[in-house]
């Protein structure tokens, strides 16, 4: 278990000039690299378009799968990382975007189609800022596309604790693993109600709540990526298909299947997810 504790700290590519008026960061993020805390002067955008992303910010910490983002005001301490590898996009701008996002601090919220199009349409765009050609009508179409989106609940916390992150990681990787406080804590080298409250002082959560709320987001990631219901089922250790679509069902207020049907016509909008 020591190894998943072993992170990287990376730099950002030493070319990338600051937003005047967007800069999109285009870089691999190797499993259990991170970029350490710090703050810059304009606004960011973070953004995979594989891969989990972790992000700290605002004394809290949390995973964002490829269907979100996080905003991140200038101005604001935050490093971001991945555990398992993530092919990273982070978005700089000079300028807000108002709507929601101008209303609060740091935000994850749905990437609809047209804005994933157009962040990977703008890492295409570096030195050619001409704010009244091409690359000012895609500025342009962000900044609304930014304006409309709205703050997501459905935000997997992370736990702060290296020994606690070690077990998130491997949940996250193994979400059948029925293991709980007291077999955790074993492996942990601590009693199970040390863990517990620990766990529950760090995420917000008790471990079973928050192994319910990975099971919600592995589910929506794995619908993204084609799985079938069933085999989705059997990866987070559900007994059958049925049951699988009961618990999504209580929690999203639709089955998997609407999800899927309802998140192809409004990425950024799907059930659940206000």
């Amino acid at each position: 278990m020591n190894a998943l504790l072993q992170w990287k700290a990376i730099t950002a590519p030493p070319d990338v000039l600051s937003p005047s008026p967007m800069t999109m960061r285009v870089q691999s993020i190797g499993a259990r690299n991170y970029f350490a805390a710090h703050t810059h002067e304009w606004h960011q955008v973070v953004y995979a378009v594989s891969g989990v992303l972790m992000v700290t910010a605002e004394g809290r910490s949390f995973a964002i799968s490829p269907n979100q983002a996080a905003w991140v005001p200038s101005g604001t301490e935050h490093s971001v990382g991945s555990f398992l590898g993530a092919e990273y996009r982070s978005l700089w701008l000079a300028d807000h975007p108002g709507g929601t996002l101008s209303k609060g601090g740091v935000a994850v919220f749905g990437v609809s189609a047209l804005l994933k199009a157009l962040l990977v349409e703008a890492a295409t765009l570096q030195g050619n800022p001409d704010e009244s050609g091409y690359f000012g009508r895609i500025y342009r179409l962000v900044l609304d596309q930014l304006c409309r989106a709205s703050p997501i609940s459905l935000v997997l916390a992370w736990p702060a604790s290296a020994a606690l992150r070690t077990l998130c990681e491997t949940l996250y990787n193994q979400p059948a693993d029925p293991r709980g406080p007291d077999d955790w804590g074993r492996e942990l080298g601590m009693s199970g109600r040390t863990l517990a409250r620990k766990f529950f002082a760090e995420t917000g959560l008790t471990l079973r709540d928050w192994r319910r709320q990975l099971k919600l987001f592995r589910a929506i990631e794995l619908l993204e990526s084609g799985l079938d219901v069933t085999a989705i089922a059997l990866e987070l250790g559900y007994g059958s298909a049925s049951s699988f679509i009961f618990a999504f069902r209580s929690a999203m207020k639709c089955s998997p299947m609407a999800y899927k049907r309802i998140r192809a016509r409004d990425p950024a909008g799907a059930p659940g997810e206000d």
